[in-house]
């Protein structure tokens, strides 16, 4: 879950089925649900772009912007590696920092995905 205090929005992902369901803090009303790539685990809402970035194991991450506090839209999806769904996103560095497992021929490692 990441939480959009100013808007007053909680994001919730969503494994079954893959939605980033959005809710409105004050009535408990669910205003917008979008799709998401598979395994969504780690949220982050990021109040200076107005957007939500969703790591999932499915081996994306998910950027969501923030049209106003009710109308979202997928914006990319970024390849990282399967199962990859643990991270962490840094504000003060503009970073989505993503923990690559170690998998097969893939090893451990951190990614570090810089936002524009």
């Amino acid at each position: 879950m990441a939480l959009d205090e100013a808007d007053r929005r909680l994001f919730i992902g969503c494994r079954l089925p893959s939605k980033l369901v959005v809710l409105n803090t004050d009535s408990g009303d669910v205003v917008a649900k979008i799709d998401l790539s598979g395994d969504a685990d780690d949220l982050f809402y990021d109040p200076k772009r107005r957007r939500v970035y969703a790591i999932c194991g499915a081996g994306k991450i998910d950027v969501v912007d923030q049209i106003d506090a009710n109308a979202y839209k997928t914006s990319a999806n970024i390849h990282t590696a399967e199962g990859a769904r643990t991270g962490l996103f840094v504000p003060e560095r503009d970073t989505l920092f993503v923990a690559i497992p170690h998998r097969g021929s893939q090893q451990a490692e951190i990614r570090c995905y810089a936002v524009e």
